[in-house]
């Protein structure tokens, strides 16, 4: 292991569920439709201990905060977003951020659509 930098740990959370308003197609923005993130936080290396860490329920709190109380016309934004509000929190060297908008394209006979953001130091 190098001595020079600190180590860093990687911690997923996956499928948080959050309601929001965004998209450019008409009406997108006025009726809320489900989002799921998906994150890959990397948090620097401490003691055993959870002083040494982040908090989980602060990392979904504050993606959900993100969905929910901003509103974009590009999922690209929004996981730009996500990802630089949990590097906010402190701590953490590096945040991607997946969000998915199932039923996006449904129309086409698509499943999902993702866009995905990383933020780092």
């Amino acid at each position: 292991m190098r001595k020079d930098r600190d180590p860093t740990t990687m911690i997923g959370i996956e499928g948080i569920r959050a309601s929001g308003r965004h998209g450019a197609n008409p009406g997108e923005q006025l009726q809320p439709q489900e989002f799921v993130v998906d994150l890959e936080v990397w948090v620097r290396g401490g003691e055993d201990r959870l002083d040494d860490t982040i908090d989980y329920r602060d990392i979904v709190a504050t993606a959900r905060e993100a969905v929910e109380t901003k509103s974009f016309v590009l999922l690209e934004t929004l996981a730009e977003v996500v990802a630089s509000s949990v590097m906010a929190l402190g701590d953490v060297a590096r945040v991607t951020a997946a969000v998915h908008k199932p039923g996006a394209a449904a129309s086409l006979g698509v499943a999902d659509v993702l866009a995905e953001a990383t933020v780092d130091e």
